[in-house]
């Protein structure tokens, strides 16, 4: 297979980049001023598309969500070219509709995390303020929700996803807190990756598998590890089949959105006083701006 650059990259279990179909599999060290990130990134070709895996927590799960290398991980994919991020993750359901087995496509977020140092790529010397009123890629959500359905899977679209500090699992005055503010969903590790996507100028959209209640509804058990994982597990295949038809889809879409310019408008720092290693270290994801 030639080389062809990498646009398209999912982040999530390592059971993703073992689906049928998969070929020319490789692993990658990448390096970035921000650390190693979570693990080698997997690469590989769906049906002729080079498309990048990483798992968010590490292959044997050995990172928390408060300790994902966010930055590292958003720079490094970034760094080889990506453009569009899918990101499947396990989430607690705040609605009853929202059922367990069911998949989510959300359309904003509110970050409910305060531990959490990598909250931006931005600091040293230089100043971004990034919209983020749409937090995940519309255009991508859409074609995300789409593939996902003709799976034949119980797909919602919309809603809003709370990202919770974790690693433990809510309270049920916190779960009831979340419904009352009208949140759709729980979860520990879209905030701050979907931010730190859009800062990157990289389109994101979240397949969000709902694996539980979380611990307010009254005639579920609550939450444990063993629930979450089960639900996963029987998830899988939808996930793989899923990501396997968004990938062409992906691959034949010319990005028409705006993440592609976020920090055009952005940047509110006077370019002639950003320290120069600043510039040369965010290169990736500045370099178009400072040339």
């Amino acid at each position: 297979m030639s080389e062809q650059p990498i646009r398209i990259a999912v982040i999530g279990g390592s059971g993703l980049y073992q689906m049928p179909g998969l070929q020319h599999i490789r692993e990658l060290e990448v390096k970035t001023p921000f650390g190693p990130p979570s693990d080698h990134i997997i690469t590989g070709s769906l049906g002729g598309v080079p498309v990048a895996f990483l798992p968010r927590h590490g292959r044997g799960h050995v990172f928390s969500p408060s300790e994902v290398p966010y930055r590292a991980n958003i720079f490094a994919l970034k760094s080889l070219g990506v453009e569009r991020i899918i990101s499947v993750s396990a989430c607690g359901s705040l609605r009853e509709d929202y059922a367990p087995g069911h998949i989510v496509v959300p359309d904003q977020l509110f970050d409910h995390t305060k531990l959490r140092p990598e909250r931006s790529f931005f600091e040293g010397g230089l100043v971004v303020h990034v919209g983020v009123d749409q937090p995940f890629c519309p255009d991508t959500s859409q074609m995300l929700a789409e593939s996902t359905t003709s799976t034949g899977a119980v797909v919602h679209r919309g809603g809003a996803f709370i990202t919770i500090e974790g690693p433990r699992f809510s309270t049920k005055a916190e779960s009831n807190v979340y419904r009352a503010w009208n949140m759709s969903l729980v979860g520990m590790t879209t905030s701050p990756e979907a931010q730190l996507a859009r800062e990157a100028e990289v389109c994101y959209a979240v397949m969000a598998h709902v694996t539980d209640y979380d611990v307010w509804h009254h005639s579920e058990e609550p939450v444990t590890v063993e629930k979450v994982i089960h639900t996963l597990n029987a998830n899988l295949d939808i996930a793989q089949r899923a990501i396997a038809a968004l990938v062409p889809v992906l691959a034949a879409a010319e990005r028409a959105c705006a993440c592609q310019h976020a920090l055009a408008d952005a940047i509110i720092t006077d370019r002639a006083k950003v320290p120069a290693e600043v510039v040369t270290r965010l290169k990736p994801i500045i370099g178009k701006y400072f040339s």
